[in-house]
């Protein structure tokens, strides 16, 4: 029975799974994003403490795009990236 109701859940709604794929996008971008900070630092810095510090930025990119992109999923609509434009005409140098 409980297999029955859980077939019948679109997905757009099974938190379930949008919360598995969030969990594996963000562990996933967590690690990855790490190791390229980790490379990154070792072919740029010499100081451990400027290493330490990419490091520790590629993991912040890594959660901050897992963020992002899990705060998509579960609201269902990319956020309008076109700027306020009003509807006012524009004033020309001349008419002025």
């Amino acid at each position: 029975m409980g297999e029955e109701n859980k077939a019948a859940i679109p997905p757009k709604y099974d938190l379930n799974a949008k919360w598995d794929a969030c969990l594996d996008l963000g562990v996933r971008r967590f690690v990855y994003s790490s190791f390229a900070g980790a490379f990154t630092g070792l072919l740029l810095f010499r100081s451990p403490v400027t290493r330490w510090a990419s490091v520790a930025f590629g993991a912040g990119v890594g959660i901050g795009s897992a963020y992002s992109e899990c705060s998509h999923k579960f609201d269902g609509s990319p956020p309008k990236l076109t700027p306020n434009i009003s509807d006012a005409p524009l004033s020309k140098a001349g008419d002025e």
